[in-house]
């Protein structure tokens, strides 16, 4: 009975510890995520808001082969923050228990998620931390309707700049109009002027064009400090999510897609078209360049001496 006892004040880590399933699972955890948020049954509760703290494990199927320190391969962190976020912002709740059942079922929705402990405490309604746990499996949301979670994916805005629009002083100009929209921006550019080593080979040509496009992409960084090269799914949806204006760097995208594109990087604005389908784009801005054949999402084309985007 100690024991129990014990068990019952420890972090959501030893008791999922103690829980364990039969067959090795890993997980990941979040200790002590504080966010201030109205919350509560009491008319003291209404019209103010009150330090809410979070601790959540989460049970993960374990990867099979290598990680290969890929970050596009495991549960991100973000993924639990953000489960916390979007039923915190999905309305105002009295109970803890109807918040914690939320966040369990939003996180279980990832593949590769199995249980998951949610600790949820009240820190500022008395002299200690007032709070609930709850544990939830994959198999309590099969035996029960699913909730439908509102659509939280960004649809950015995908801007094509030439090497021209890269070098032009009105660069600054356009991002700071960019910047200013509501949907995320995200910036695609082509093959350098210069010309890549030649390999003879198809499949090496290939990766030698991406990182050409890769290297024209940290070009454009140098121009501006707004805009941050980057190469996962994961880290192009925390950016997204958090207003930063990314640089595109195709290669692991491109290579790691099941439905990957049947166009080379030796055509860069069509490829740009494909990776707006891949991440569902609002749409496709070229600047001082002619439109694809075809496209997943509308295309806009600007000149670059008039452009006002």
């Amino acid at each position: 009975m100690s024991n129990e006892i014990r068990l019952a004040f420890e972090h959501p880590a030893e008791r999922a510890d103690a829980t364990a399933p039969d067959g090795p699972l890993d997980r990941i955890s979040l200790r002590d995520h504080i966010v201030e948020v109205e919350i509560g049954a009491f008319q003291a509760e209404r019209g103010t808001t009150q330090r809410i703290c979070f601790n959540v494990v989460v049970e993960v199927r374990p990867i099979t082969g290598a990680v290969d320190d890929d970050v596009d391969r495991i549960l991100s962190y973000d993924r639990v923050t953000e489960a916390i976020a979007a039923e915190l912002a999905e309305e105002r709740l009295n109970l803890l228990e109807t918040l914690a059942g939320r966040i369990a079922e939003r996180i279980l929705l990832e593949p590769q998620a199995v249980r998951t402990f949610v600790r949820i405490e009240k820190l500022d309604r008395g002299p200690g931390a007032l709070g609930v746990e709850i544990v939830r499996s994959v198999d309590d949301l099969a035996t029960k309707p699913v909730a439908h979670h509102a659509d939280t994916t960004p649809h950015p805005h995908v801007v094509f700049l030439t090497n021209t629009a890269i070098r032009s002083p009105n660069l600054a100009s356009w991002l700071d109009q960019l910047e200013a929209r509501a949907e995320p921006v995200i910036l695609c550019v082509g093959l350098p002027d210069v010309e890549s080593p030649k390999t003879g080979h198809k499949m090496t040509q290939r990766r030698v064009d991406l990182l050409a496009i890769e290297q024209n992409a940290w070009v454009l960084a140098g121009r501006d400090d707004r805009c941050v090269v980057v190469d996962t799914r994961t880290e192009l949806d925390w950016a997204m999510k958090n207003g930063q204006i990314s640089v595109w760097a195709p290669s692991k995208i491109v290579l790691d897609a099941v439905d990957g594109p049947t166009i080379g990087p030796n055509d860069p604005v069509a490829l740009a078209a494909w990776f707006s389908g891949h991440i569902e784009a609002s749409d496709l801005l070229l600047i001082g360049e002619r439109p694809p054949m075809q496209s997943p999402v509308p295309v806009l084309v600007q000149d670059i001496a008039q452009s006002g985007l």
